[in-house]
């Protein structure tokens, strides 16, 4: 999307993460990254009244285009892949200390570590970036680590390291190195040298293939009855899936970051089967409920608006009435309350949960008259799936983990939680507090 670098076009933007540019017709002169594009923007307007760089980057550009982003992960990643492709002189001027930062993976090793460098080119290892600052590159790194851990030391020294203690270099080399077992050891070497790989592939974009092949592995270890590995790398996979809401990338630089689009049609194409007269899914909502115990009970609403978060449209609920005793009669509540409000009529809701929750909300939906006219899904966990209310019956279906359609409702479950969950614990703490 690209705007005229006014106050008034400024105030338009969207409120999402994502990263920009400052043009002068064609010529890209500044790349940033922001969890929220107008409030970023905005700054920089303001900023320029006092600060001259500032000033220097928004005096000699006419245009702002950005792409948002489903994360802010990937907003790092783009980032720097754009700042390596367009190199904008307003960044290389604002580097920090000499030159820009690069990640080097030394893939020759036996254990490929994992560094953070200024410019340098051993010829034997892999570089990427580059990063605008040291912040970026090990916010990445300490992303990817908990997810595929790695060793960051120069050397080995026989002793296991701090990290591998809190499961960020895991296994450790230095452990491996002390292991007898042959067998073990080449088993320990090649789950090292895997994560190595996963980490390259995150660095690359290449999130499908991460996916992929970790599912593959899963499988292979699960059949071999090798329970403990197995277990770490499902935890790893769950944490991978949850970070990147599944949403895949190409090599197109503008769609490889944001597929919301392509999200909503893949959505799209699995509930018309079911839902034949279903045209749009411009505006989706999903709902949970958090509580403890039926204790300070909340339940969120979460809207999707063309395939991205609207946070403006989220709403949250706190349970009123005193004689609810499950999730189910919360559930009905909130929906009553939800239709008694003046506010858009979605065309999907999505419930967090399975069968039980689906015939809940469906019988309210009825009693609200609303039932035939809007969609009702619901997604189960372990493992996840959905429950489609269809016209005829309940129907259950499991999606592959590469459908976007698929992961754009997980992305919605999974955003429904959090909000749903920040509101629960925030009025906890104020009990505790009284």
């Amino acid at each position: 999307m690209t705007i005229n670098l006014t106050k008034k076009e400024a105030l338009s933007l969207p409120p999402s993460t994502g990263v920009y540019f400052f043009k002068k017709y064609d010529e890209i002169l500044y790349v940033g990254k922001a969890i929220s594009i107008k409030s970023r923007i905005l700054s920089h307007l303001e900023n320029a009244k006092l600060d001259p760089k500032e000033a220097l980057i928004v005096q000699n550009s006419n245009q702002l285009e950005y792409i948002l982003t489903d994360s802010e992960f990937k907003a790092l990643l783009l980032e720097s892949t754009l700042i390596q492709k367009y190199q904008p002189k307003y960044n290389a001027r604002w580097k920090d200390n000499k030159s820009y930062l690069y990640i080097k993976i030394t893939v020759k090793e036996d254990f490929p570590k994992v560094f953070t460098i200024r410019r340098e080119n051993d010829k034997k290892s892999l570089y990427f970036g580059p990063f605008p600052s040291k912040h970026d590159a090990e916010k990445i790194l300490s992303t990817a680590r908990k997810l595929f851990p790695f060793c960051r030391q120069t050397k080995i020294t026989g002793r296991p390291c701090f990290y591998s203690k809190i499961g960020l270099c895991k296994p450790c080399p230095n452990e491996i190195s002390k292991i007898e077992d042959t067998i073990r050891k080449s088993e320990l070497k090649k789950l090292y040298r895997f994560n190595i790989k996963q980490l390259i592939r995150i660095l690359r974009g290449n999130v499908e293939l991460v996916l992929k092949d970790s599912y593959k592995l899963l499988r292979r270890l699960s059949l071999e009855q090798k329970f403990e590995e197995a277990l770490l790398l499902r935890n790893h996979i769950q944490r991978f899936e949850q970070l990147i809401n599944q949403t895949q990338f190409s090599s197109d630089i503008a769609k490889s970051y944001n597929r919301s689009s392509e999200s909503v049609n893949k959505l799209k194409d699995t509930l018309k089967v079911y839902f034949g007269s279903l045209q749009s899914l411009q505006r989706i909502e999903c709902y949970d409920v958090s509580n403890l115990l039926q204790k300070d009970a909340t339940a969120s609403m979460v809207v999707f608006t063309d395939g991205m978060p609207d946070n403006s449209q989220y709403r949250r609920f706190k349970i009123k009435s005193l004689t609810i005793k499950s999730d189910f009669e919360m559930l009905g509540e909130i929906f009553y309350r939800r239709f008694n409000q003046n506010w858009p009529i979605p065309d999907l809701i999505i419930v967090d949960g399975g069968t039980p929750q689906v015939l809940t909300v469906k019988k309210v939906l009825y009693t609200l008259r609303v039932h035939q006219s809007i969609p009702l899904i619901g997604i189960a966990k372990h493992p996840d799936r959905l429950v489609i209310d269809s016209p005829d019956r309940l129907v259950i279906i499991r999606p592959s983990f590469n459908n976007l359609g698929f992961n754009l409702v997980r992305a919605l479950r999974d955003e429904a939680h959090r909000f749903a969950r920040k509101y629960h614990l925030l009025l906890r703490h104020k009990y505790l507090m009284l």
